[in-house]
């Protein structure tokens, strides 16, 4: 069971964004930007191409609303999405507000936020979906 698993099933909190039946959106804990968001299948698969392609298409419209809400939230030039997946072996995109092609940078240092500072930007998203 991967990390995401167990944020799924509400055995380790998140500062949720969205969530339906078949995906979750919530912050990233180690993020690059403030407006980062993780966006996750429920459906643990490790690489993103072996989701079927119906729950790859939902992906992707599940997120958007999204991306339109950060945008909103950390005015920037683009929503920039990554998907690495070495992190943690569950199919997850990263959502992140751009201005700078370094701001896509995973090998930057992580910012440092406080729970309330987490708790600020989820709200920021939030009101703007």
């Amino acid at each position: 069971m991967t990390i995401f698993s167990k944020i799924i099933n509400g055995e380790i909190p998140c500062y949720k964004i969205a969530e339906d039946d078949r995906f979750l959106a919530f912050l990233d804990v180690f993020p690059l930007t403030r407006g980062h968001v993780l966006v996750i299948p429920k459906a643990e698969v490790d690489k993103f191409y072996d989701l079927d392609t119906d729950t790859l298409g939902g992906w992707i419209q599940f997120a958007q609303p999204i991306a339109k809400a950060i945008e909103k939230a950390f005015p920037c030039k683009r929503v920039g999405i990554s998907v690495i997946g070495l992190e943690v072996p569950h199919a997850h995109m990263h959502l992140l507000p751009l201005n700078t092609m370094d701001d896509i940078n995973f090998t930057r240092p992580k910012l440092q936020l406080s729970p309330e500072e987490f708790s600020a930007i989820r709200e920021k998203i939030v009101a703007c979906l």
